[in-house]
């Protein structure tokens, strides 16, 4: 069963969902339209207003998620860094969906660092979750040219569409087996 990590429109998450992937549980850090694209999945917003710290938050939000049967998270369009307590109850089973080719253009930022610096192919990676920033293990790429630029978020946001749950399937495929 797939948890899924969101903290924005959700676009990804709904890739997912129209893969007809098995998604148990939806968390946030923050109240997002994420959440309303779950619909009867059941839900939960984790603001660390309501934590101690990260870690405090990031272990009960595992926890939530390990109640629903979780073995696999992705992370879909969650913008927080994960803390030990949360990678360490998934180890090498957290998948993270990035608009750049890593190990270009980590960061919050990927489109517009790669518009600032010239570059003229771009994509999309698909990569394990470890305790960098956008570090881990690459699972699944695609390039995407920068022109042209008018519609290069939305080819982005298409290859992520098509990139995750295909990399998410083969996951649970692998860990079935």
């Amino acid at each position: 069963m797939i948890g899924v990590l969101v903290s924005g429109n959700g676009t990804n998450l709904q890739a997912l969902l129209d893969a007809r992937l098995p998604v148990a549980a939806v968390a946030a850090n923050v109240d997002c339209r994420a959440l309303a694209r779950a619909g009867e999945i059941p839900t939960r917003v984790f603001s660390l207003h309501g934590f101690p710290d990260r870690e405090r938050r990031d272990a009960a939000m595992a926890d939530w998620l390990a109640g629903h049967g979780v073995d696999l998270v992705v992370c879909a369009g969650y913008m927080h860094l994960l803390t030990a307590p949360f990678l360490d109850r998934f180890p090498q089973r957290i998948l993270n969906v990035h608009p750049s080719l890593l190990p270009d253009f980590p960061g919050a930022h990927a489109i517009d660092d790669a518009l600032a610096a010239g570059a003229e192919t771009t994509g999309v990676t698909v990569h394990l979750v470890d305790a960098g920033l956008d570090t881990g293990p690459v699972v699944a790429r695609e390039q995407v040219p920068v022109e042209p630029r008018a519609t290069l978020v939305e080819r982005i946001h298409a290859v992520e569409h098509r990139l995750l749950p295909a990399a998410a399937r083969e996951m649970l495929v692998r860990e079935r087996a």
